[in-house]
């Protein structure tokens, strides 16, 4: 008997940047010298002090089940994370702990989408976010943004997508797949649009917080507007600024009503995130922070020698990132161009598909992420493969014709 999916799989396709990175590991086991910049994570190993951590945990014995949602001590230490960095104040039932970020979304949109409910998606986006949206039986609306604005959704774009139907804005800063973040001033504007509008909730993914450049300062939305607190889902995690995401700790803190649901989710589904991990959580977010300099340091380095090859290439072009570790470059100057082989590239797909082939860099298109044509490149990497990458990257754009 022949296994039959079901409808709410084949609404969803599988992840792009995972399938990037598979591809990359299979050609190296060939071995083909391949450029890995589709993965988003960091090289960078897990400090010291957390290792250490989660050693003592396991020694004293805290390997059973915890919470659903999290222990109390990461709860705490959360709490004081959001007091710390963001002038949030929550209390331990208006947190949420899961085994990394995708099912934070997926425990908010479970606990609160019904069937048609939208949900405004800058574009371009986190290739999970429409995915979780469309499994869930919700309908992602898909706001294109443009080079010139940075990449950020405008206040005018918002309002024009908002219909009766909406019932939530996903906002990510800094972004992936753009790494731009958005200003205080940025998001007041599109505060003033969602206060008219008391039924949309937001989720604002700050993943990346830690990882900014230069004097770009970060805010989030319910720091910025206190009218949307009560309905903001402020979410983040250990994954990007600590190099912990294996570990698997996503977290988020928003209204006890939605929390409880939440909840109830991740009670019937996954249970409590590792407790290993927990402890581990616990000392990243309770202590020294002053590892982070020196890695932003590194990954400002490599975004310029990125944007340095991307400069260099023929009919390529790419705003200058904020934070996060990715370079979204648009490549719609080399459309309809012709590769040695004859070979005409119509779309990005075919772009990366032939740039694999031919000089074994694997970057991401920029279709996954709901925009194109262009594609993402990590620089979570090591200086002298982005320095060979942009070199392959130049010398084939230079062989289209």
């Amino acid at each position: 008997m022949s296994f039959k999916p079901s409808d709410a799989l084949s609404r969803v396709q599988p992840s792009a940047t995972l399938a990037v990175t598979q591809k990359a590991r299979d050609l190296r086991a060939k071995g083909i010298d391949v450029i890995g910049l589709g993965a988003g994570e960091p090289d960078f190993d897990t400090p010291d002090h957390i290792k250490e951590a989660a050693i003592e945990a396991i020694r004293r014995g805290e390997t059973k089940y915890t919470a659903v949602d999290g222990i109390p001590e990461l709860k705490d230490a959360i709490i004081k994370k959001f007091r710390r960095d963001n002038q949030l104040e929550y209390t331990a039932s208006q947190v949420h702990v899961a085994p990394g970020g995708k099912p934070v979304i997926f425990n908010a949109f479970a606990a609160s989408l019904n069937a048609g409910d939208e949900v405004i998606i800058p574009a371009p986006y986190w290739v999970t976010y429409p995915e979780v949206v469309r499994l869930l039986g919700g309908q992602p609306v898909c706001v294109k943004t443009r080079i010139e604005h940075g990449y950020k959704l405008s206040a005018d774009e918002l309002a024009a997508a908002i219909t009766p139907k909406t019932r939530w804005l996903i906002l990510n800063s800094p972004s992936n797949p753009t790494g731009m973040g958005y200003t205080a001033e940025d998001l007041r504007a599109l505060a003033d649009v969602l206060v008219k509008h008391p039924d949309i909730w937001i989720l604002t993914d700050d993943m990346y917080e830690h990882i900014v450049y230069e004097d770009f300062k970060f805010a989030t939305i319910a720091e910025i507007e206190p009218r949307l607190y009560d309905r903001t889902l402020t979410m983040n995690g250990v994954s990007k600024a600590y190099s912990m995401t294996g570990w698997r700790i996503g977290y988020a803190a928003g209204p006890e009503a939605l929390i409880a649901g939440m909840r109830k989710v991740i009670g019937q589904t996954t249970s409590n995130p590792c407790s290993i991990s927990q402890w581990a959580s616990v000392a990243a977010l309770n202590g020294d922070h002053s590892f982070l300099r020196a890695r932003n340091e590194a990954f400002l380095r490599r975004r310029d020698l990125v944007l340095e090859g991307i400069k260099a290439a023929d009919g390529l072009v790419a705003p200058t990132p904020e934070g996060a570790f990715y370079v979204f470059a648009d490549c719609a100057g080399l459309m309809g161009k012709t590769t040695p082989g004859g070979k005409t590239i119509t779309n990005d797909t075919e772009f990366c598909a032939e740039l694999l082939d031919a000089e074994a860099v694997a970057v991401v298109p920029g279709v996954a992420f709901g925009l194109e044509p262009g594609f993402r490149i990590s620089y979570a990497t090591d200086d002298d493969s982005l320095i060979e990458a942009g070199e392959r990257i130049k010398r084939f754009c230079a062989s289209l014709s």
